[in-house]
């Protein structure tokens, strides 16, 4: 390009752009967007029309999330014409069709049930008529992420009313749209898995709030406690499919629950490791409910404790098989415990049997007896303990070379402290030593 051709071309490109701004500047009808480059800011005319305050009211999702305040005159406006009425009355509507509103966008319709559940208000017959259509599920779960619908999920989790937001979910056959399952689940997923997981949770609701806040109080923070609550609800919402597998694309072995949590809704990878977690401590807990209780199978324990070179005390099987499981579950071991309270013994159906007040009842005092239990067998915390010995020094006192067995003896010490919780190190050393006269005497 001659050099005449380019600046020319440069000062009309630069009258454009002085002719724009000017323009955007003083048009009352035209507004500025800028983005900024890397040295430069840019300006774009946004032709887009502004709507007035009564048509952005109707595009609301629901008639109580369409109110206005006016701070000129300091009172509300209810620009729909119902807004109020509704408030009052305790109804969830739309200010347009609801089947229209949701289809616009499909995450009205959890929005619509977070907001019922929270308030404990209703949903009206043509917006759960409108969630229930068929056309209205399918674009839920094809065109809204997974993390839009996994953030709405969990923010029902975390409110006051989580089994009112999950009956509405099942009750309007949206279950299997926001809990996606694997394909080839094992065993198979029952066909009525959804009111399995629904009455799972509203009797978790029950129980918890006839025990007290005594299921959440492993935190001495109300954070941690908020955790303990929103987890142990997913564990009791899933605990129908905590033995349910499927093969993942290396064909390892994962549990359904961590596929649901961690896949579907795309909550954090803890939260799905958690809720396993969780359900496998709760498997454990029977077996120590028990022993506890009747000391059922002490002595079958008892041999499986014991080894060649650490035999428990008859009187201390409890506390050792107990710390075991609680160094696993670490702070969540209450909510393990409920979870097991919930599930165990069986019962033939459990959404008839543990609506019972009495069954309910008497698994509240199973979870006061066991927890008081564990507590004054100082547990509590157990998993804080620091080991006496690393593995350098049983290393060095077993004079044994770094493998698999430097792991079963951090387990065998781990146990050892839990026989003497007032043990010192010279103690465990002068143990070990005894140990490892043995172990070559066997070799």
């Amino acid at each position: 390009m001659e050099g005449v051709t380019f600046l020319e071309a440069l000062f009309m490109s630069l009258l454009l752009i002085l002719f724009l701004i000017c323009v955007t500047q003083n048009s009352p009808s035209l507004y500025r967007q800028s983005v900024a480059t890397f040295s430069n800011d840019m300006f774009f005319i946004c032709i887009q029309e502004i709507g007035s305050a009564k048509e952005d009211a109707f595009r609301r999702d629901l008639t109580i999330n369409s109110l206005f305040f006016n701070i000129n005159t300091n009172s509300l406006e209810d620009l729909t014409g119902r807004g109020l009425e509704d408030l009052k009355k305790g109804l969830i509507v739309t200010p347009l069709p609801a089947k229209a509103t949701f289809l616009d966008d499909p995450l009205r319709v959890l929005r619509a049930i977070r907001f019922a559940a929270r308030f404990n208000f209703t949903l009206t017959e043509d917006l759960k008529e409108a969630a229930s259509d068929e056309m209205v599920k399918s674009e839920l779960g094809s065109k809204i992420s997974k993390e839009r619908i996994g953030h709405e999920v969990d923010l029902m989790m975390s409110d006051k009313h989580p089994v009112n937001a999950m009956c509405y979910v099942r009750d309007l056959g949206l279950f299997y749209v926001v809990f996606a399952f694997p394909a080839k689940p094992d065993p198979p997923v029952p066909d009525k898995c959804d009111w399995f997981c629904a009455s799972h949770i509203e009797v978790a609701w029950n129980l918890a709030h006839l025990i007290g806040c005594s299921v959440f109080s492993g935190g001495s923070d109300s954070k941690l406690q908020d955790e303990h609550r929103r987890l142990c609800w997913y564990s009791a919402l899933f605990t129908p499919v905590r033995n349910t597998v499927y093969l993942d694309k290396k064909s390892k072995k994962v549990h359904v629950a961590n596929y649901i949590i961690r896949d579907s809704l795309r909550l954090k990878v803890s939260d799905a490791d958690m809720v396993v977690n969780i359900h496998a401590a709760s498997e454990k807990f029977p077996e120590i409910i028990s022993l506890m209780e009747s000391n059922e199978n002490l002595a079958t324990v008892k041999e499986i404790l014991d080894d060649e070179y650490l035999k428990i005390p008859t009187e201390l099987v409890n506390r050792v098989l107990a710390g075991l499981l609680l160094r696993e579950i670490k702070d969540f071991w209450r909510v393990a415990l409920f979870i097991s309270i919930l599930s165990y013994p069986e019962v033939d159906n459990a959404s008839d049997s543990l609506v019972q007040q009495d069954e309910l009842h008497r698994r509240k005092e199973t979870y006061i007896r066991i927890e008081r239990s564990i507590t004054d067998l100082e547990l509590d915390g157990v998993w804080k303990e620091k080991p006496l010995l690393d593995g350098r020094a049983i290393m060095g006192v077993m004079q044994v070379k770094p493998g698999p067995i430097i792991g079963e003896w951090q387990q065998r010490l781990f146990k050892w402290q839990l026989v003497h919780p007032k043990g010192t190190m010279d103690e465990c050393i002068e143990w070990m030593k005894q140990s490892q006269s043995k172990r070559q005497k066997l070799e």
